[in-house]
């Protein structure tokens, strides 16, 4: 057997691991395998054990890519599966991972994206996150982005939220706040829809929360539906599917304030970012819950 298809990582056989997927980069299977078992445990603890959405590209990022979050013939086992009711009653099979053999399965299958859910599978109408993604209009600049992310994180803080900030390797920034799984979907819906409509309306030339394309010339459109069942965000350390291999990278605030785009972090840069503490780290220890007092207050 020819040496090159015998690549292996965590237990899974990578079928033409030099195949590129990243053409700008020359960035192939086997490299963007290399990626997630670096970043793993990192990436796991945010990932793991929560239905999941993959961009799959199966000519690598310059061609066509397609979403998929059920399963299908074919799949791997080391992708999990769960059964979760749907808004008609019904009952559909959800995609999720839980160790770095299932995110090598999915990079297998040429999956450039993981797009997680806010809950997880032991808990599915509880999330444990609150997610606001700043997207801008093309005619803003990245320092217009911070600046919101920066406004956004002050109203979080007032409310006694604590927050982390994730530069999206698209154009925009998540600010995430860790959550307790007290509230259910309605109640962390009804706060960011209240928190963004609050500040688009006392700041309306600056932010819009809004999806309409037509009104977002020259704002920030705070998007807050990022937080109800089923929807998904881009998850920390996955790679865009996207010129330049860039990846969702989480920063400090304070490293924020220098940071001078929202692609500015690629596979090449991880061992190094791997190599300073988490700016995550401290999350993990926040213990905050959205309450009844939190929702009459922002209406």
């Amino acid at each position: 057997m020819d040496e090159q298809k015998q690549v292996e990582i965590a237990g899974i056989r990578l079928s033409n691991p030099d195949k590129v997927l990243f053409a700008g980069q020359g960035a192939t299977k086997a490299g963007l395998a290399a990626h997630y078992e670096r970043v793993a445990e990192r990436m796991l603890p945010h990932v793991g054990n929560r239905p999941v959405s993959f961009v799959r590209c199966p000519d690598g990022d310059s061609d066509q890519c397609f979403y998929q979050r059920h399963g299908g013939a074919g799949f791997p086992d080391a992708i999990r599966r769960i059964e979760i009711s749907q808004k008609d009653g019904g009952r559909d099979d959800y995609l999720y991972v839980d160790d770095l053999k299932g995110i090598i399965a999915a990079v297998q299958m040429s999956v450039l994206e993981f797009h997680i859910w806010g809950s997880r599978i032991g808990d599915i109408e509880r999330p444990d996150r609150l997610v606001f993604d700043l997207d801008p209009d093309e005619a803003l600049g990245f320092a217009d982005v911070r600046r919101a992310a920066f406004a956004v994180r002050d109203r979080l803080d007032a409310f006694g939220l604590k927050s982390v900030a994730l530069v999206t390797g698209g154009k925009g920034i998540h600010v995430v706040a860790p959550l307790e799984c007290r509230a259910e979907w309605p109640e962390v819906k009804q706060f960011a829809r209240g928190l963004a409509m609050r500040m688009a309306s006392e700041d309306s030339e600056r932010y819009v929360a809004q999806a309409a394309k037509e009104k977002r010339a020259g704002r920030i459109y705070i998007d807050w539906l990022r937080n109800e069942r089923s929807a998904t965000a881009i998850a920390p350390y996955s790679t865009r599917a996207k010129a330049g291999a860039p990846v969702a990278t989480p920063v400090s605030w304070d490293e924020l304030e220098g940071v001078e785009a929202a692609n500015s972090f690629g596979i090449g840069d991880m061992a190094e970012r791997l190599a300073r503490p988490d700016p995550w780290a401290q999350s993990a220890g926040w213990r905050q819950a959205i309450t009844r007092g939190m929702l009459d207050a922002v209406g």
